[in-house]
């Protein structure tokens, strides 16, 4: 997986699961990933090593893998949408029994039956 790849994920992951991070690790999170600060500025502002701020970063990275592993947020989150993007397009296509047995089927899920 590529550098770009990666950030947008973990970036999606911190959307989700962010908020569960403690002040400090979202700090240097958001400096980092949406800010463009290198380990050496985040550092500097906050009064540590670059090793710090490095190992910070890859915790914080993991425990929002972790999460995502555990709880699947964004995985059904990203099914949700493509169940309703084919709705939609079988709407589109003049398809309504279709597209009503997608949305019937994903309330179904969304439902747990």
């Amino acid at each position: 997986m590529d550098e770009l790849t990666k950030n947008e994920e973990l970036g999606d992951l911190y959307a989700y699961y962010g908020s569960l991070l403690t002040d400090g690790q979202k700090s240097y999170f958001e400096d980092y990933y949406y800010n463009d600060l290198s380990l050496g500025e985040i550092a500097i502002n906050h009064h540590v090593s670059r090793q710090a701020v490095y190992d910070n970063l890859k915790r914080s990275s993991k425990i929002l893998q972790n999460y995502e592993s555990k709880l699947h947020m964004r995985r059904d989150n990203d099914h949700i949408e493509d169940v309703l993007a084919d709705a939609l397009l079988s709407l589109d296509n003049d398809d309504s029994k279709a597209a009503k047995d997608e949305i019937t089927n994903l309330l179904n899920q969304l439902r747990g039956e």
